[in-house]
């Protein structure tokens, strides 16, 4: 019975994780946006919501490239760094598409890292709230209100 109970919160908590981790991700890029050579990086939220609350389909979490397993296109390639996305589970940090070329190979576009930035903002807030609505259904339902 407690378990159907906490289901609910267990998924927005993993929500929350992802969000909070991608909002590192967004302002890892939007701080390296004059880096020569920096590549953005990304990670696909939805696959990796699926993924933390195991209903997963066995996809990658990269926003783009690779046929290989980690994120690597090739056996000999470094994989990339695997960004902690709650509960357990291990997703990885994909390579954003580069929209406009830049003379120092920088791939961060900032007015999409913008819009980025805001989108997650807003969508952490609702998570937030709808965690706080549900813990106060509870409590009233707890005390009988």
């Amino acid at each position: 019975m407690l378990d159907k109970l906490t289901d609910q919160l267990d998924f927005h908590g993993n929500a929350l994780l992802l969000r909070a981790e991608r909002q590192r991700a967004i302002a890892s890029n939007i701080a390296n946006a004059d880096t020569p050579g920096y590549v953005a990086r990304d990670f696909n939220f939805a696959e990796a919501l699926r993924d933390a609350t195991g209903s997963s389909t066995g996809t990658a979490h990269l926003v783009s490239g690779g046929t290989g397993n980690a994120g690597t296109t090739d056996p000999r390639h470094i994989p990339l760094p695997s960004a902690n996305l709650g509960s357990g589970s291990r997703g990885t940090l994909g390579y954003g598409v580069q929209t406009q070329p830049s003379l120092d190979n920088n791939t961060v576009d900032l007015d999409r890292e913008r819009a980025n930035f805001v989108d997650n903002a807003v969508r952490y807030e609702a998570t937030l709230r709808f965690i706080n609505g549900q813990a106060k259904t509870m409590l009233s339902a707890i005390q009988g209100q």
